[in-house]
């Protein structure tokens, strides 16, 4: 991996776009490019929004996101950590590849999201609304599948981002 910088080596900021399923922004916002890879990135953001309690983890102004995009893989992994550097865990998100271009990450949101805690726990979520999400091409859904299981699998062997 390499360390991917602007004009004199300063931070390159980069747009991150959440988009659903068919195309409609969902949010946007900056993060600061930490490293590139073969074919991804990683960025660090920060939560700017107010708290909010999902039940399983808290997500509080000024935490901490590693963020890991990737351009053949069906997800996207955020390591979550306190803004004193706790982690809290990873949030998962199956989604489309990463369009990785210029200064921008554009990704494609497909309802399916894991949680993963602290002890290599992962809770698969919102499984019922990718099953309801009638928006969903057959090859979105055969994606997000597929998706999920390499992501469950490097949980389960903790690999990459999941070692422990």
């Amino acid at each position: 991996m390499k360390e991917r910088s602007g004009i004199g080596g300063t931070p390159m900021i980069i747009t991150i776009i959440k988009l659903d399923p068919l195309g409609v922004e969902k949010i946007r916002y900056e993060g600061t490019v930490l490293e590139c890879f073969a074919d991804g990135v990683v960025v660090e953001a920060e939560w700017t929004l107010p708290d909010h309690d999902l039940g399983y983890a808290r997500f509080e102004t000024g935490d901490r996101f590693m963020e890991y995009y990737y351009g053949r893989r069906w997800f996207n992994i955020f390591a979550v950590a306190s803004k004193e550097g706790r982690g809290k865990g990873w949030y998962c998100n199956v989604a489309e590849p990463a369009r990785i271009s210029g200064d921008t990450i554009t990704q494609v949101d497909l309802y399916l999201d894991v949680w993963v805690n602290l002890a290599g726990e992962a809770h698969v979520l919102d499984e019922d609304e990718f099953e309801a999400a009638t928006v969903l091409s057959e090859w979105q859904r055969v994606g997000a599948r597929e998706g999920l299981r390499e992501l469950l699998e490097m949980v389960e062997r903790g690999e990459e981002v999941f070692a422990r």
